[in-house]
């Protein structure tokens, strides 16, 4: 087993998952996920958090190779959701001396996961800015409430100028997958984080105080160059602001195929008026979770729904009821209905868009009967112009 070092004292002893099917039993990760770890060795050897079930043996044996002998001082808490904590009760034992560092919180959560007797004893509370020194290194610690739980708090290593960031900047995908940052991180942001990004941006502001060098998240690659890039990502995603301003996401729930063929002719009509992209998502037959990541991306959006029970076809209210739970906000979107006797979909969706918040619903709704008719592609033809106004 090689061994992985950040630098001369701290090593890498994650791991990567690619028999993993649904990431927190929903979200598909075909190229698997990692769950990263982490071993400072100094005067006191630290490790920042543990790791998943699924991984525990070789998380151990990198553990074990990368202190050659030595014990466990402190571990530090980052995070107590069991892909990265599933470990703690063991190293508890493992390291009867070992101190564990954590949040009030994260301290009040705590007895739910694991029965550590002498708890009390062996804990350490933090609190925003407080510092501790291992011996060359100082680790300084930032509440970080909600991003995604109430008990997240990253650590920032001085002397080498890291940020240990917990779930923040964390990407899909394992490590050893060679694909672009941006498209799974930002469909792991908006799907794991994005609800909180008032939260996110309270962490930014504290971020931008320190001069990092590195962050090293718990899920993803980590980062040493163009941090600029992924902040600014970030700095746009939190702030629920369209990273895509010239083009247009279309999402469609369609029975039977007249939707998304009417679907996919409102993208035609929406190219021929100069758009440069357009996304056309199936939401029957495609992942929801890249379906929401594309409906935060652009700041334009179309969607199109049979009525099904006199209401809005599955597909697309479970679209909607995820991005109304995220906190949607700020964007343009037109509609199109389909019903064969009474439809009323479009109805039903304004009705929970308007429990948004910023939510510009662009007239006219077209509404199909069955099949698109000329007169139907009229009227998307004069949504278009409407909606790109």
């Amino acid at each position: 087993m090689s061994e992985i070092r950040i630098s001369k004292d701290i090593y890498y002893i994650g791991a990567n998952d690619r028999d993993i099917d649904f990431f927190e039993g929903q979200y598909i990760v075909p190229n698997g996920i990692s769950y990263n770890s982490y071993l400072i060795k100094d005067e006191k050897n630290v490790v920042m958090d543990t790791i998943d079930k699924s991984k525990v043996e070789e998380w151990n044996e990198k553990l074990e190779k990368a202190l050659d002998g030595e014990t466990v001082d402190y571990l530090v808490v980052s995070h107590l959701e069991p892909d990265h904590a599933y470990n703690v009760e063991f190293l508890a034992k493992k390291f009867p001396n070992m101190k564990i560092i954590g949040n009030a919180k994260t301290f009040a959560f705590m007895p739910q996961f694991f029965n550590i007797e002498d708890l009390e004893a062996r804990k350490i509370v933090v609190k925003e800015g407080d510092t501790i020194n291992i011996g060359k290194h100082t680790l300084q610690f930032f509440m970080a409430p909600m991003v995604h739980w109430p008990e997240v708090m990253v650590t920032y290593e001085q002397s080498e100028k890291i940020l240990f960031s917990a779930d923040g900047f964390g990407k899909f995908g394992a490590l050893d997958v060679d694909e672009e940052w941006d498209c799974e991180a930002r469909r792991y942001y908006f799907n794991i984080v994005g609800k909180y990004g008032d939260q996110v941006q309270s962490l930014l502001k504290k971020a931008s105080t320190l001069d990092i060098k590195m962050i090293c998240p718990l899920h993803g690659p980590i980062l040493k160059e163009n941090l600029e890039h992924y902040i600014n990502l970030y700095d746009i995603w939190s702030s629920y602001k369209p990273e895509n301003t010239d083009g247009v996401f279309i999402a469609c729930a369609s029975i039977y195929g007249n939707t998304l063929e009417a679907a996919n002719k409102m993208a035609e009509i929406l190219k021929d008026e100069g758009v440069k992209k357009v996304t056309v998502t199936d939401l029957v037959r495609e992942d929801m979770a890249e379906a929401i990541e594309d409906a935060f991306r652009y700041d334009k959006i179309i969607l199109a729904s049979s009525t099904y029970n006199m209401g809005i076809f599955p597909p697309m209210h479970q679209l909607l009821m995820h991005l109304k739970g995220k906190n949607y906000q700020n964007r343009k979107i037109g509609i199109i209905e389909n019903g064969t006797w009474a439809p009323n979909s479009g109805k039903c969706i304004k009705e929970i868009l308007g429990e948004m918040k910023n939510i510009t619903v662009v007239d006219p709704t077209v509404t199909i009967r069955t099949k698109m008719t000329e007169e139907n592609i009229e009227n998307m033809r004069y949504l278009a112009q409407e909606i790109l106004k």
